[in-house]
């Protein structure tokens, strides 16, 4: 230790911090891996790219669990992956807003009609296809 430099002792942190220090990125996936298959492949996306840089977010989804259950966790990241979003910030709204209870489908048709059926501005295809 040199001086004038700060250092943290492990062995002198509270349990919960000793516990939050230890949890590394191979402890975070195993963790989803109990919780679900969607949480396993949400983990596994965002540690496919700078492992450490996503790893409070990792903590972050695995979190969610003690709020909102294995369940309900699960539902949510099949959700996001979906939609192809693997962030806890969006499994959080997700889950916030309970949209892990209805059907990705259901949702998705909602919004679907506008693109399917031509918004008021849009023009026909075919007419601009015959000219």
């Amino acid at each position: 230790m040199q001086p004038d430099k700060r250092s943290t002792v492990r062995d002198h942190l509270p349990p919960d911090a000793q516990a939050f220090a230890m949890a590394d990125p191979q402890y975070r996936l195993r963790q989803a891996t109990r919780i679900g298959p969607n949480c396993q492949s949400v983990i596994e996306k965002l540690f496919a790219d700078r492992v450490l840089d996503h790893l409070r977010a990792a903590q972050g989804v695995i979190r969610l669990e003690k709020k909102f259950g294995t369940e309900r966790l699960e539902a949510a990241c099949a959700r996001a992956l979906s939609f192809g979003q693997a962030r806890c910030r969006t499994i959080k709204t997700i889950l916030d807003k309970g949209l892990d209870q209805s059907a990705a489908i259901e949702a998705f048709d909602a919004v679907a009609d506008t693109y399917t059926r031509g918004g008021r501005f849009c023009r026909d295809l075919a007419s601009l296809l015959h000219h």
